[in-house]
């Protein structure tokens, strides 16, 4: 990776229209309200639809007016980034009307984590845009962020942070404690969503690093998922694997089998599998940026090191 010192060019400046969309469940009024009032405090303009939530069985609104909603941040030409709401589920129901959309002349910052993975997805590999697995709106909206993950968010959006670094990497297998360098792209996100992507048109196989986090998966829901993963020869191209947060999981028992199962299933593979990674659901949820220059060292002082997407304006 080039010399990553010198401040970049903003992803977002003051002013900058944000498209808020709620492609999965909804959130109380009271944490919308909040997560509008974290963008405008960032100087940003939050635009809220007026339909954003509405009737529907499971879902923020129907999947009729969710796609609408979405489709129009994805290709209006003056916003500069689209945040989500909250997670749950919901994009996966949009994914055959997102793949007959055009592709838009420019990218734009896309901000969510949980059921957005589904249109991280989406965004990296049928459209190649860069995109931001970040806190949602409603966990802005909360509170519940940290001084220390607010600080480093508005730096790498608002202040022209060159990169994110995750340091004190744990190698799991025998490829991640061998020193090395790999030098690719990071994307991923949640294992149940990004499981539910094998086998539908979205699929790809992309020769890039591999990040994965998840929440109340028991230890063999989570074995169940990475065998699957690997059965369907969707890790043929990865370089190399990288654990976030995996938190919950406990068996009935109360014992939690989770860090095992990644730790045997990390010994199987021939590509570095490490962990450690401050990212997920969890409390601390730092930046991730997807489809953008990355560099993984392996060995005992492992790091990734992340760049930030420069954005046409």
């Amino acid at each position: 990776m080039r010399d990553t010192r010198a401040l970049l060019r903003p992803l977002l400046r003051a002013g900058d229209v944000i498209d808020v969309v709620a492609p999965g469940f909804r959130c109380t009024d009271e944490l919308l309200e909040g997560g509008v009032r974290f963008l405008r405090d960032l100087g940003l303009t939050p635009r809220v639809p007026r339909a954003l939530f509405g009737e529907d069985l499971l879902c923020a609104n129907s999947d009729r007016i969710r796609f609408e909603q979405l489709r129009r941040a994805l290709l209006a030409p003056d916003s500069r980034g689209i945040w989500c709401v909250r997670g749950g589920y919901g994009a996966l129901r949009l994914v055959p009307a997102l793949l007959r959309l055009p592709k838009p002349p420019r990218p734009k910052l896309f901000v969510g984590y949980s059921d957005a993975t589904t249109l991280h997805y989406f965004l990296n590999h049928h459209w190649k845009w860069p995109t931001l697995h970040g806190p949602l709106l409603d966990r802005l909206g909360s509170g519940l962020v940290g001084a220390q993950e607010l600080q480093e968010l508005e730096s790498v959006v608002l202040g022209g942070a060159p990169a994110v670094s995750f340091s004190e990497l744990i190698p799991l297998n025998g490829p991640a404690r061998r020193l090395r360098r790999v030098q690719s792209r990071v994307f991923g996100g949640n294992l149940s969503v990004l499981q539910t992507v094998l086998g539908t048109p979205l699929q790809r196989r992309p020769r890039q690093i591999l990040f994965l986090e998840d929440i109340g998966e028991r230890g063999y829901r989570v074995d169940r998922m990475l065998q699957h993963l690997l059965q369907a020869g969707a890790l043929a191209g990865v370089q190399a694997l990288l654990f976030g947060d995996f938190l919950g999981g406990q068996d009935p028992d109360g014992r939690n089998l989770v860090n095992a199962v990644l730790e045997r299933f990390a010994q199987a593979q021939r590509f570095p599998v490490l962990r450690g990674m401050r990212a997920g659901h969890g409390e601390h949820q730092r930046p991730v940026f997807f489809n953008t220059r990355a560099g993984l060292r392996c060995g005992r002082s492992a790091e990734l090191t992340i760049a930030t997407p420069e954005l046409p304006r």
